[in-house]
């Protein structure tokens, strides 16, 4: 009977592959990232992520890892069994953190999109509106 191996998700292997090529520790890692050791060793050893990563969380893990943050983002993105947007055919990439809402939107139920939406669209209205010198807002 052949061993059962695993599954390694994309963000495990990143850092796993790093450590090997750098002979760092998680505690290495964490200290030169500004995170902690409890967050890279989970984040190394989980096999689902839950939840992407907060962004201060991407970015210490991309600083201790010495990676670029957008391939560190990609792969706990694809952790989180989201898959990012990225714009085609202009050759830019949008905005990190609308890629991420984009690619988290996509996974809500039909009805918390339709939420989502209509939340997205009142934002859009109240943002177009003029707004009174005499608001709340003004001072």
């Amino acid at each position: 009977a052949g061993r059962i191996h695993p599954v390694v998700n994309a963000l495990q292997e990143l850092i796993k592959r790093r450590l090997e090529q750098r002979g760092w520790s998680y505690g290495e890692v964490a200290r030169r990232g500004g995170v902690p050791r409890s967050t890279v060793h989970h984040l190394a050893t989980t096999a689902r992520v839950a939840r992407m990563p907060q962004q201060s969380t991407l970015e210490g893990l991309s600083r201790g890892l010495e990676l670029p943050l957008e391939a560190v983002r990609r792969a706990a993105a694809e952790a989180c069994g989201i898959h990012l947007y990225v714009e085609d055919g202009t050759g830019t990439t949008p905005d990190p953190e609308v890629a991420t809402l984009i690619a988290s939107v996509q996974q809500l139920s039909e009805a918390d999109r339709r939420h989502v939406a209509a939340l997205v669209e009142s934002l859009l209205r109240s943002s177009t509106e003029p707004r009174s010198q005499a608001g709340p807002e003004s001072g």
